[in-house]
């Protein structure tokens, strides 16, 4: 893969509310982010997606907690104990703000909790801080350790 490619930032968003899917797509291109977004609409496409190996592994994962068949709290356990996906960070982004849920969510190995923004400015913040952690200052687990390397 290219550098400019792999720059790119690889989201999944699982999320079941085509409403909010737009939101998710409009702030990103109003961010002009390079960026590579599939969606899921609900738990189960999201880990059959994951299970598939049909793609390269999400950069991110963006979760809502409140969909059909599987929701997010349970997505969390599935990829958490799966040693392929653990290390793929995943942001809840989700219209609760129920201690909870953030609780809950945390406590199955959440990275970051977010609660999602009404107006499209404000989510468009939220979503340009979000990609400026990850793009320029955290770092991602890489594929294969080199245990010999610093």
């Amino acid at each position: 893969m290219t550098n400019a490619k792999r720059n790119a930032l690889r989201l999944l968003l699982v999320d079941d509310s085509e409403a909010d899917v737009l939101l998710t797509r409009l702030a990103f291109e109003e961010l002009d982010v390079p960026h590579e977004l599939q969606v899921a609409q609900d738990g189960v496409e999201a880990l059959n997606l994951l299970r598939s190996g049909t793609q390269a592994l999400p950069d991110l994962i963006l979760l809502d907690l409140n969909m059909p068949r599987m929701g997010g709290l349970e997505v969390l356990l599935e990829l958490k104990a799966n040693p392929a996906w653990r290390n793929v960070p995943v942001i809840v982004l989700t219209t609760s703000a129920a201690a909870s849920d953030v609780w809950e969510s945390y406590q199955r190995y959440a990275n970051a909790y977010i609660r999602k923004p009404a107006s499209l400015p404000d989510f468009v913040e939220s979503l340009r801080r979000l990609h400026l952690f990850w793009q320029t200052v955290a770092l991602f687990a890489p594929d294969e350790p080199d245990l010999g390397r610093r």
